[in-house]
């Protein structure tokens, strides 16, 4: 039996250096940290949920966690599809992708064939509980964790990259110091910080080197990087280094409702995607009732491969908890951005501006940048609701996005033509590789556009730093929004725009299933995707505004003598209307999550033309006033502190 296994690993190297165009080996995935079997085994998940599940869906860590894409990282047919892509592409990239979708699995040796088909079923649990609660900080200075990293050839010397240091002796660690368990624990204030996360979400591809002129060309091939560093190497992804250079990373944070559950600011990766909630974490009538304990939430906005891994359901999927997550994952999406709509009317018609505010710690979107997407889609109506104009149109049933003239926020890699002549060097006739945008993952080494939205505290030298600057697009030193404006015809009653997000694209979807040359994963994906929505895209936000006869003089002077007082308001806010337009017809507030927080028809307006609003029964925060004039609606922001 051994030897025939050993026949099977050779045909299957032996297939991949027919058909990989790029002949690398595993020695250019090479990276820093535990290698396989040094960090001991690891346990399935199902033996964590003994404990810490069935017993409050709401909190508990096992429902929550399965209800993730964390959990059905090595489940996902989308990421399996890209994976037999990149070992096309460059012989045994897939290392780099599995380290990360399936660590156990890697840690103890069966990345090697690097399309995942030696991973067992406990593997196939992504990224699972064990391995993250023996996580260690490359950085620790404990003295039982520097025991262990002793026993390493090469300590990370940063968080990414998938360079994880996972200690070989069963210690549970996490952010508390006062646990009552049967297992082996110590505390880690490593779990409480974003560094943990960064560890793969901030990815570089190690056979690309930073030359001195900024651009980035192929390391020699089959050894190991010449520098570890990850801002030497080609940038995938920097979701961790997007944040580190954010407003979030400082020690009072930022304040949000929406995130952060039991607090009031928010700072790290862990305070959005595991917010404090009060209750138990395991079903030991000694656990205590905390009120910061971390839900293992996990979602960011995929909602549309759960809905695929449900499908290929097995026993050890809870279709609940991933209808759960989908929800979760919704209101992420809900709550990462806030749109206002402004219309002023012109010689010509109308001037509609478009805000998009990133409410997140990191770019909007952000992460693995291939097919993924948010767009705004500005329409506008006349008075017999015909569509007049539209910008960003999207055809729900073929899945086509009108590009031409449309906002879409999104990051494109490409390949230089150095590495096309590369790569076509070795085609052996399969198809060309093209200079230019290119979603070959393993093989790109430029980036052709990046203008999507970047967090509070953005400035384009801290970001250029960490390879995460904006191309092809600018933005000023502290900008967190962006604008966009539209010329709208004069017959426009109502207009109308929406945010929309999309987890992958349909280009991304038929390129994955063109290119594939060496099984039928593509295929499947392309049939799973067609009979399942085509990723329909999710809506985050959504504005209008009715159109009148107010011309821009008039808008102007209701603009500027309308006032809102005292601002920031702590007890009472005062609107002060002109005296040159009747009163609104309805007054509404929102928080910046698009949650409506008082609503009236009916103001009551004192003999000054002021209209008084008692705000002390709100929280703290960020809120926006809409007045419905006639013919014209006005937003303002407020705070309240």
């Amino acid at each position: 039996m051994k030897h025939l296994d050993l026949k099977l690993s050779a045909l299957i190297v032996i297939v991949y250096l027919f058909l990989s165009f790029v002949l690398t080996n595993i020695n250019d995935f090479f990276l820093p940290g535990s290698q396989p079997h040094q960090s001991g085994t690891f346990n399935s998940p199902n033996q964590c949920d003994n404990c810490h599940g069935g017993y409050d869906n709401a909190v508990e860590p096992a429902f929550n966690w399965q209800g993730s894409m964390m959990a059905h990282s090595m489940r996902d047919p989308l990421y399996l599809a890209s994976l037999t892509i990149a070992n096309q592409d460059a012989v045994d990239a897939g290392d780099l992708c599995i380290r990360c979708h399936s660590p156990g699995g890697w840690l103890e040796g069966r990345s090697e064939p690097t399309d995942g088909s030696a991973l067992n079923t406990i593997d196939m649990e992504g990224v699972q509980c064990h391995v993250c609660h023996k996580l260690i900080d490359p950085k620790s200075t404990d003295p039982n964790d520097l025991a262990y990293m002793a026993s390493l050839t090469h300590v990370p010397t940063q968080h990414g990259n998938g360079m994880f240091v996972v200690d070989s002796d069963d210690i549970r660690r996490g952010p508390y110091d006062n646990v009552q368990s049967n297992h082996n624990t110590q505390y880690s204030s490593f779990h409480t910080q974003s560094a943990l996360c960064g560890t793969c979400h901030d990815v570089s591809n190690p056979a690309f080197s930073k030359q001195p002129d900024g651009s980035y060309l192929p390391n020699t091939l089959q050894v190991p990087s010449p520098n570890f560093d990850k801002y030497e190497m080609f940038p995938v992804e920097r979701t961790y280094s997007e944040w580190e250079m954010s407003a979030y990373n400082t020690t009072e944070g930022v304040y949000s409702e929406a995130f952060g559950g039991n607090k009031a600011n928010v700072i790290s990766c862990q305070d959005c995607h595991m917010k404090d909630v009060t209750g138990k974490g395991a079903n030991k009538n000694y656990a205590p009732i905390r009120m910061d304990l971390p839900l293992h939430d996990m979602t960011g906005g995929n909602t549309f491969v759960p809905r695929l891994i449900k499908l290929q359901s097995s026993s050890s999927i809870d279709n609940n908890a991933i209808d759960a997550g989908i929800l979760r994952a919704r209101s992420m999406l809900q709550n990462a951005a806030t749109l206002l709509l402004d219309v002023v009317p012109t010689q010509n018609g109308y001037e509609a501006t478009v805000e998009i505010i990133n409410e997140t710690g990191h770019k909007l979107p952000s992460g693995y940048p291939e097919g993924r997407r948010m767009w705004i889609n500005l329409v506008a109506y006349d008075e017999n609701e015909n569509i007049i104009y539209e910008s960003g149109a999207y055809d729900f049933n073929t899945a086509t996005l009108n590009t031409d003239g449309a906002k879409i926020y999104e990051a494109k890699l490409g390949m230089t033509q150095t590495m096309a002549d590369a790569a076509n060097s070795n085609a052996n006739g399969h198809y060309t590789y093209s200079v230019g945008e290119s979603f070959h993952f393993a093989l790109n080494n430029t980036i052709i556009k990046d203008n999507r939205i970047p967090p509070r505290g953005f400035t384009n030298a801290n970001f250029e730093m960490v390879q995460a600057a904006p191309v092809a697009y600018t933005y000023p030193d502290g900008a967190f929004s962006d604008k966009t404006t539209y010329s709208v015809p004069s017959e426009a009653y109502e207009i109308e725009a929406k945010l929309y997000y999309q987890t992958v694209s349909k280009e991304y979807i038929e390129f994955l299933r063109d290119k594939n040359y060496s099984d039928n994963k593509g295929n499947e994906l392309y049939t799973l995707w067609a009979m399942n929505g085509k990723s329909t895209p999710e809506l985050m936000r959504e504005a209008e505004v009715y159109t009148g006869t107010l011309n821009q003089h008039e808008i102007n002077i209701l603009k500027e003598t309308v006032k809102l007082y005292p601002n920031p308001a702590s007890s009472v806010l005062n609107i002060k209307l002109s005296p040159l337009y009747d009163t609104p017809t309805a007054m509404k507030i929102y928080d910046l999550s698009g949650k409506l927080i008082y609503a009236t028809n009916n103001m009551i307006v004192n003999s000054d033309r002021i209209i008084t609003w008692n705000c002390s029964t709100v929280s703290k925060g960020n809120y926006i006033v809409q007045l419905q004039f006639k013919n014209y609606t006005l937003s303002r922001t407020i705070i309240v502190n």
